[in-house]
């Protein structure tokens, strides 16, 4: 299921994208602020480029470039 993340609140969207840029694998040595690494994100997702992606059967959330996601979920 995708989110749209106008629906969130600022604050939850911007924690989410924080969990998002400092997990674990996901820094690659980028030394980049984390305010800019979460900009990056959320204007990926203003732009279409990346999506929220909600799992209800494991009631996880996460962000996904839109490439990435299976053709079916953006259909629904």
């Amino acid at each position: 299921m995708l989110i749209p993340f106008d629906l969130l609140e600022a604050e939850t969207l911007t924690r989410l994208i924080e969990d998002f840029v400092t997990r674990e694998g996901t820094d690659n040595g980028d030394d980049t602020p984390l305010e800019t690494r979460v900009e990056r994100v959320r204007r990926a997702l203003q732009k279409g480029e990346a999506v929220i992606v909600y799992d209800p059967d494991s009631q996880l959330c996460q962000l996904m470039r839109k490439m990435d996601v299976p053709k079916e979920w953006l259909e629904e």
